[in-house]
């Protein structure tokens, strides 16, 4: 039976919930936490189809009726990237009602609080359950659909063989090698890629079968082996609007361990914000300290102990500081970067160094102590040292 309603507030907070980080975070964790195999895909692609479905379901809300002409592109787009992702759909289904149980109860603990009477609380909840059985319906229908489209059993083959030499598994065969024209004793660009769509997903296959290489997913991430490393523009423009990072050239048994590299250099470009083609070695200091967490930590207290986290000004001169080392301690370029003048940095560097007692390295210091600066300092800025900086 459908139900029917008038307009009501819980519409309303639906829709503030969409625009809620913090929600979304909650949404994305109860997908991942319930199905495993949505856990081993990005989170940032998690994160994608679950704004937009909580985005949708507010105004739905809203609206006299059934689902009849209801708008749930976001759905059918949540089945096909799935399906070509190689999501098992039973998988997909355990994330998705875990994500819709999840929107459900944070609605009604916010309705709660905001005074909606419980006649209209249980209205929402009822049409909030209808809402969730056409998205079920609607991920369904887009997994089959893209299922009937996936590419030719050849190209499996070669993303299975992908798949068993990025992940460690039994050697392949010669002959399994030289089907998907792969040499024994080669070497191969590892390739791994996180926040595309499935069409630039597509594109970008194509542009590495283009080049010689062999293309697929592998844990949920579009991956790849490239015999030579592609010049300037010939993965395609698609290629910009993620994040694509690729290896130095390594012999086949090397590549498992370099693969678990790649995947690491993306989570570090990732909470830099970093798009577009990068090659592994760019992420080699973020890797190598990110493996000595309390060791950071230790550095940072003696280095920064006298900054207060909670102070907006402290922050402000630990962002210029680690400004100034990314761009090679020149002041102008550090002043480019961050949109000010440089006799702003050389204040604030000033003001850092009467504030800790040590000044962050200058030109002329050992490298090591600039290392150990920047260490100090991505670890007491924590994960969103990309944040702007407030005047």
């Amino acid at each position: 039976m459908t139900v029917t309603h008038q307009p009501e507030p819980v519409a309303g907070i639906l829709r503030d919930m969409a625009g809620d980080a913090g929600v979304r975070r909650q949404l994305v964790h109860a997908a991942r936490t319930h199905s495993p195999d949505v856990a081993r895909l990005g989170e940032a692609e998690t994160l994608r189809h679950v704004t937009a479905i909580v985005a949708a379901a507010g105004p739905w809300l809203g609206t006299f009726g059934g689902v009849d002409g209801q708008d749930f592109a976001a759905a059918l787009l949540l089945g096909t990237d799935r399906a070509e992702q190689g999501v098992p759909i039973t998988s997909v289904l355990r994330g998705v009602q875990a994500a819709l149980t999840r929107t459900v109860e944070i609605a009604v603990d916010r309705s709660r609080s905001a005074g909606v009477p419980d006649g209209m609380l249980l209205s929402a909840v009822l049409r909030l359950k209808e809402y969730g059985d056409a998205v079920e319906r609607h991920v369904i229908n887009g997994y089959r659909t893209a299922e009937q489209e996936l590419p030719p059993a050849s190209d499996g083959l070669r993303a299975r063989l992908l798949r068993r030499i990025l992940t460690g598994g039994a050697p392949p065969a010669a002959g399994d090698l030289a089907r998907a024209g792969l040499r024994p004793g080669g070497r191969y660009h590892c390739l791994v890629a996180d926040g595309l769509d499935a069409a630039a997903s597509r594109r970008l296959a194509d542009a590495i079968a283009a080049l010689r290489g062999i293309a697929g997913r592998v844990e949920g991430r579009p991956a790849g082996l490239l015999p030579r490393m592609p010049g300037s523009g010939e993965l395609g423009p698609e290629a910009a609007g993620g994040l694509v990072v690729l290896s130095p050239a390594v012999p086949l048994d090397q590549l498992p361990p370099v693969h678990r590299l790649c995947v690491r250099a993306l989570t570090a470009g990732g909470r830099r914000g970093r798009r577009g083609v990068r090659e592994l070695t760019e992420f080699a200091g973020e890797i190598a300290t990110a493996e000595q967490p309390l060791l950071g930590s230790l550095l940072a207290g003696r280095l920064l102990g006298t900054l207060d986290p909670a102070d907006v000004f402290h922050r402000q001169l630990a962002l210029t500081a680690l400004a100034f080392l990314e761009h090679g301690r020149r002041l102008d370029q550090t002043a480019a970067a961050l949109f000010t003048h440089p006799n702003t940095v050389r204040y604030r560097l000033g003001r850092l160094r009467q504030i800790t007692g040590e000044p962050p390295a200058d030109a002329t210091a050992d490298p090591l102590d600039a290392l150990h600066w920047w260490w100090a300092l991505t670890t007491w800025l924590g994960p969103d040292r990309g944040a702007p900086l407030r005047e």
